[in-house]
């Protein structure tokens, strides 16, 4: 889990976070559900040296939505989405035991 979140711009088209402590599993996964949001121009992560930097993670509107709007939405469905996960696992890991 990320320690520290830095917000490093914030205007009505894109909001850039620095995720202290991470890797690319997050910032990979933050990114891989923005891109897929309407209005999304543009949506990655970049962890500038893989030793001693964070991931930075950028999420650009077509100024439609709200930056932040969509980000709130994107950790929305990561969280709906592992909960369901982990439902689905609990089920088969009970059918297989039974």
């Amino acid at each position: 889990m990320a320690r520290k979140v830095k917000l490093l711009k914030l205007d009505e088209r894109t909001v850039e976070l620095e995720l202290e402590g991470e890797d690319h599993t997050i910032a990979n996964l933050i990114a891989k559900y923005a891109v897929r949001k309407p209005h999304v121009k543009y949506a990655a992560y970049n962890i500038p040296h893989p030793l001693i930097s964070n991931p930075v993670i950028v999420v650009t509107t077509d100024g439609q939505r709200s930056p932040l709007d969509v980000l709130r939405e994107v950790l929305n469905d990561i969280v709906k989405d592992a909960d369901t996960l982990g439902r689905l696992i609990r089920e088969a890991l009970a059918i297989d035991e039974g």
